[in-house]
């Protein structure tokens, strides 16, 4: 496979651990605010997450800095995206997240 493809398919790789990482914080606040032990979830949810962070990070780069480098751009990039996807429509703000908007 030609070094090209290998750096496009680390790229996405990185895509696809951010999208896990990021969307998996998402789904656990949301489980964690309606759970009678909240703490549970959020350390549990850390526990994995990071771990197939890394153990990702760590076959996907395999030795190479380049390949990390490009990994951890689309899990950059995965961030992005899922805070947008995530984020609540303007209208439905309330009163008081808009004044905090502009506090000095």
């Amino acid at each position: 496979m030609n070094e090209a493809m290998t750096l496009t398919l680390a790229l996405m790789a990185g895509a696809a651990l951010g999208a896990i990482f990021f969307g998996g914080l998402w789904w656990t606040i949301r489980k964690a605010c309606a759970s009678e032990r909240p703490a549970l979830w959020f350390f549990g949810s850390l526990v994995l997450r990071m771990g197939i962070a890394l153990a990702g990070f760590y076959f996907v780069s395999g030795g190479e800095w380049k390949r990390l480098v490009l990994c951890l751009l689309g899990f950059i990039v995965a961030r992005l995206a899922v805070i947008w996807l995530t984020r609540t429509p303007k209208e439905t703000r309330t009163h008081s997240a808009r004044e905090a908007n502009h506090a000095p």
